[in-house]
């Protein structure tokens, strides 16, 4: 199932209308008729979890299944890749190069995130990146960021690969205030 808006969604997510969390605003703004069940399932614990937001937003009228077959963009012939260039040494890459020490904030994850859309969207996927800027404003939370941030991951990993979102994630734990243990 690839599930897509409805208009009663696209009002949702229009500016100073707020009845749904910050999760399933957030299953609202992925939710473009691409993404399969797979693609909202490293925003819960079980992928049983994202099938029932989903389709709780389905039977509330948020959503509506499209169908695989009319989702699926036709295949393009992909790219023959180019002989790899042999080396004299190996060459190493590290993952991450900064060593941040400045203090874990949710306004510098914040920043951090804003940042990423720029860089990464807004020439690939203008409307995503509107989405993801509208979406860290309202960020409230470590959990709000955590989604968000696991949206903008799931995109990078598709288009720059998962190392790339590997680094990226990495550097976002190192920037958020650490969880709140609560006995």
């Amino acid at each position: 199932m690839f599930p897509t808006k409805t208009d009663k969604a696209r009002d949702e997510l229009q500016g100073g209308q707020r009845t749904l969390s910050q999760r399933e605003r957030a299953l609202l703004l992925m939710a473009d008729g691409r993404r399969s069940l797979t693609d909202f399932s490293p925003l819960f614990a079980n992928r049983g979890e994202a099938e029932l937001a989903i389709q709780g937003l389905i039977d509330k009228g948020y959503l509506q299944p499209l169908k695989a077959a009319s989702a699926t963009p036709p295949a393009a012939a992909a790219p023959s890749a180019p002989a790899p260039i042999p080396a004299a040494e190996p060459i190493s890459v590290a993952t991450s190069a900064d060593t941040f020490d400045g203090k874990r904030s949710l306004a510098t994850t914040r920043m951090f995130l804003f940042d990423i859309c720029e860089r990464m969207f807004v020439r690939r996927d203008p409307k995503f990146a509107l989405q993801m800027r509208d979406a860290l404003r309202e960020a409230r939370d470590r959990q709000a960021m955590l989604t968000i941030a696991a949206l903008m991951l799931t995109e990078i990993e598709k288009t720059a690969g998962p190392e790339r979102a590997e680094s990226l994630r990495e550097r976002i734990d190192r920037l958020l205030p650490p969880a709140e243990i609560v006995h």
